[in-house]
């Protein structure tokens, strides 16, 4: 069979078995398709260990219309789907390539962004309180700090997801796996001082105020975007006068260093983070390093 005729079978299986979400999805079918372009739509039996080896080379040298090359990272993904195509193949008794026989390249880690206490304290105090937008930011800065939340889940939160009193409530995150999510009094309260200066009832928890079209029953037009929140982050984390890229997932990076430096273990912050495994959490313990030496001076005897 060639590759082609079995694609979207394999795309759908990732979001019905798999419980993948459609982005998810939509980037392996991407993937996929470059292998395909790359083979000239070959049958699934003529899948070799050269040609993979002759596809990784492909693959670091390959520029889009930008002129722009792969990241590491990126051709890794491409071999993980690959991988993941092959392994659906032999689960419907297809002969094709063993996925055992795709190693991944190994990626060095990225040094991880994250902001210190004061640093979120100085973006806060810059956001002004005197209208809607600012008390949205300000919850919104707030609750990612809080939660930990991706930005994905954040702006698919609806009015009625979140419960300030209990500061507890449940997101599904990626693989559509849920989780609980907890948040402190701070962003609780900053979370109800937006909602209740609100004069509409729309349930997305946070809108977009630059738009000005028909109402809808939804609201959803209305829905602020991840990139408006990028955005306004930036923007906030210039005028406090820092000078590190700072992104909704920098909030996250602080959330998880915050928890680790003040002594949470590295299982419970991978459940908090909704990592399938704890490797990717374990990037956060490079970013500790640092406290190890305050522990040491603290707790360690030495001879005089």
């Amino acid at each position: 069979m060639y590759l082609s005729e079995l694609v979207m079978d394999y795309i759908e299986h990732l979001e019905v078995e798999g419980g993948r979400s459609a982005k998810t999805a939509e980037n392996y079918k991407l993937y996929i398709e470059r292998f395909i372009e790359f083979t000239d739509n070959t049958t699934v039996e003529k899948i070799t260990t050269e040609m993979i080896r002759k596809y990784r080379l492909w693959l670091n040298r390959y520029k889009n219309d930008n002129d722009d090359e792969l990241a590491i990272i990126t051709q890794s993904y491409h071999l993980i789907a690959l991988r993941g195509f092959l392994k659906y193949l032999s689960q419907r008794d297809i002969a094709a390539l063993s996925p055992d026989k795709i190693i991944l390249p190994k990626v060095s880690r990225k040094q991880v962004t994250f902001l210190h206490y004061d640093e979120v304290e100085r973006m806060l105090d810059v956001i002004p309180l005197d209208d809607e937008v600012g008390l949205r930011d300000r919850a919104i800065i707030e609750l990612l700090f809080s939660s930990g939340l991706r930005i994905s889940e954040l702006v698919n939160l609806n009015r009625d997801h979140i419960n300030t009193t209990r500061r507890e409530f449940m997101v599904r995150g990626k693989g559509q796996k849920d989780r609980p999510v907890f948040i402190g009094e701070a962003a609780a309260q900053r979370v109800d001082d937006y909602v209740h200066a609100r004069l509409d009832n729309l349930p997305p928890l946070f809108l977009n105020y630059s738009r000005h079209n028909t109402v809808t029953t939804s609201g959803d037009y209305r829905r602020l975007s991840a990139r408006s929140i990028q955005r306004l982050i930036s923007q906030y984390a210039k005028l406090a006068g820092i000078t590190k890229h700072v992104s909704p997932h920098t909030m996250r990076h602080s959330y998880a260093t915050d928890l680790l430096m003040n002594g949470a273990d590295i299982r419970s912050v991978q459940s908090m983070l909704g990592h399938s495994s704890i490797t990717t959490t374990q990037v956060y313990t490079h970013v500790t390093d640092e406290h190890l030496r305050e522990v040491y001076e603290k707790f360690h005897s030495d001879t005089e």
